[in-house]
């Protein structure tokens, strides 16, 4: 695909229904599970679309109304991928889903990242995500009595990660050295799509958390939420701070229509395909007059910050292998300002803040406390012990 050269679908004859907005959702269970992963990907890439838009808003007038009708599409663009969703995913089901996504896509992001320190970033905030995924299913167990590998489907493994508790730090040592300006394309769209996909969850967390009212829960997504946000600092201070809010703009709009292509090359569903190919089209025309505003106001060429072709289309398969190695060999690692260092060089600020944080216990111990993930539950490894 030339990104210069497509221009897709022109802004103006970009339209979506209420019915296209609300149409027919997955089935939880005969869906394919990286369905569903493809699903809360490119949501958070539309969310993350709308916030970087309205932020863009309050200080650029003379974009405000380019920024406004791209916006709305993205707005329905979101609603419609959004409620691809099922009702009868419960809130909890849906975190487990969230976190399919976050150790899945991170794993695979960072076995294609060309930069090596990028590369180290994601791998050491994977296990972590890898260790918020058993705590919920420690929950959703004992909440709800269900097995997670329902919505799994067997890609995942369901096992400790870096222990949540041990990955509240400071925040000076949550922030990490940005890409130059020489970066690799393909750099650049693994940190706005991580990026955006750590803000969505985050905000679903700190949505839903306060709607349980077993006192474990609550906490537990308190607490994971806060981590969540530790991630958003950690993967947003990869953004090289010296673009301009025009760059940024070109950049999320080229990481949109991967996001689409990737999904349309591999997705299983006929009727969610053609969704990924409509939509990739319709950001082909946002990318196109987003390119036009650059040669506008910057008098530059956009060739400048964007290849011509995209790279090779993320992968959608289970990573199971390559996480179980990164466990092996880095759960120990912790962080020292930017860089990631053995436990004992850990920074003595996280160490601190850390003892005041969890002076009270920390739920993720606590809701984990002698789980081992069994096939259908608790309940049946004790009728088989009986």
């Amino acid at each position: 695909m030339d990104l210069l050269e497509n221009k897709g679908v022109p802004i103006d004859k970009q339209s979506l229904t209420w019915k296209d907005m609300a149409g027919k959702p997955i089935s939880k269970l005969d869906d394919e599970a990286f369905t569903r992963v493809r699903i809360i990907l490119m949501n958070a890439l539309e969310l993350d679309a709308l916030r970087l838009s309205h932020v863009g808003a309050r200080m650029n007038g003379e974009l405000r109304q380019s920024l406004a009708e791209i916006r709305r599409v993205e707005q329905h663009q979101a609603t419609a991928v959004n409620g691809l969703l099922s009702a009868d995913h419960s809130p909890l089901e849906t975190t487990i889903a969230y976190e399919q996504v976050a150790v899945e896509v991170t794993a695979a992001v960072a076995q294609r990242e060309p930069d090596p320190y990028l590369a180290q970033v994601y791998r050491f905030g994977l296990l972590e995500d890898f260790d918020h995924l058993y705590r919920y299913s420690a929950l959703l167990d004992r909440l709800e009595g269900k097995d997670s590998n329902n919505i799994l489907q067997g890609h995942t493994d369901i096992a400790p990660g870096r222990p949540t508790v041990d990955g509240h730090r400071a925040p000076v040592d949550d922030l990490r050295l940005p890409y130059g300006r020489d970066a690799n394309f393909l750099t650049k769209l693994h940190a706005t799509l991580i990026t955006a996909a750590e803000c969505q969850t985050h905000d679903y967390y700190m949505t839903i958390g306060p709607m349980f009212a077993d006192p474990v829960a609550r906490q537990l997504y308190a607490e994971i939420a806060s981590v969540e946000e530790q991630h958003m600092t950690q993967y947003g201070s990869l953004l090289d701070p010296r673009q301009s809010f025009l760059e940024l703009w070109l950049l999320h709009e080229a990481t949109e229509v991967y996001g689409y292509y990737s999904c349309a090359r591999s997705e299983s569903n006929p009727r969610i395909r053609e969704m990924w190919e409509r939509f990739c089209d319709y950001e082909l025309g946002h990318l196109h007059h987003v390119c036009g505003l650059f040669r506008q106001y910057e008098k530059r060429d956009p060739a400048e910050v964007l290849a011509r072709t995209l790279p090779a289309p993320l992968e959608f398969k289970s990573q199971r292998d390559f996480v179980r190695d990164v466990l092996a060999a880095e759960v120990d690692l912790r962080a020292n300002g930017v860089d990631f260092v053995k436990l004992a060089r850990e920074s003595p600020v996280s160490r601190e803040y850390r003892r005041r944080i969890n002076a009270d216990g920390s739920p993720s111990t606590r809701v984990a406390t002698a789980y081992h993930w069994t096939s259908g539950t608790e309940l049946n490894r004790s009728l088989k012990a009986a």
